[in-house]
């Protein structure tokens, strides 16, 4: 496979015109750059219905909020969107973030194809994973290459994310136990949920609920 239309998403000028450098190596040269998460989605849909879609997207993950009033947030927001309706647009993730959470959640919920990691090798981090992915492999910064390993005991996985998103909500354990119980998540008694909450205060040292969820809010994890 060779990309042959490509997308950048990024609210920072120098980085469009860093990917746009790589892209010509590989003689990429149909790419349209946008700012913002919302324009990008248009871009997408307004391709897909000229019969020229786009055949890779390469997002930030964080953008910076200004006076556009924005639906998507975020590339995780843009990605999540795209694959409602698209599963076959290759995405690459080019960010600061190096959160291994962040990038198992990218990759395992929303298929994302690639996580480059922007800094001094960046650059030639994407022109690889350019590569591999057009040859149809996954690219992972080595900052990041542990996210799929599931014996890391220092993150937290995709059930814990959701058990802390709810308590963010304001649901209470019994509440998201019956949720948890709708959606047929297991475990989801209640006395799973309090274990698996208490234990969670002991990793991140939380003085409470109130406090675990700050920790996690802080850490970018939800």
């Amino acid at each position: 496979m060779i990309f042959k239309k490509v997308l950048i998403v990024d609210d920072h000028d120098v980085v469009n015109d860093g990917v746009l450098s790589v892209l010509k190596t590989h003689e990429i040269n149909n790419v349209t750059t946008s700012q913002y998460c919302d324009d990008a989605l248009l871009k997408i849909k307004r391709a897909e219905l000229d019969a020229e879609p786009f055949d890779l997207l390469i997002s930030d993950l964080s953008f910076k909020e200004d006076f556009q009033d924005s639906q998507l947030k975020s590339g995780e927001d843009l990605v999540a969107a795209v694959r409602e309706t698209n599963t076959d647009l290759a995405v690459i993730m080019y960010s600061m973030e190096d959160r291994l959470q962040k990038v198992r959640t990218l990759i395992n919920t929303y298929q994302v194809n690639g996580y480059v990691c922007k800094g001094r090798k960046g650059a030639g981090e994407l022109s690889e994973a350019i590569q591999l992915i057009a040859n149809n492999k996954t690219y992972l910064s080595p900052q990041v290459k542990n996210a799929l390993n599931q014996k890391n005991d220092l993150e937290i996985d995709d059930y814990d994310i959701e058990l802390i998103k709810q308590l963010s909500l304001g649901l209470s354990q019994g509440e998201i136990s019956t949720l948890l119980k709708k959606n047929k998540v297991i475990p989801s008694s209640l006395s799973s949920i309090e274990k698996r909450i208490n234990k969670l205060k002991d990793i991140f040292k939380a003085k409470n609920t109130i406090h675990l969820v700050a920790i996690i809010k802080d850490l970018g994890l939800i």
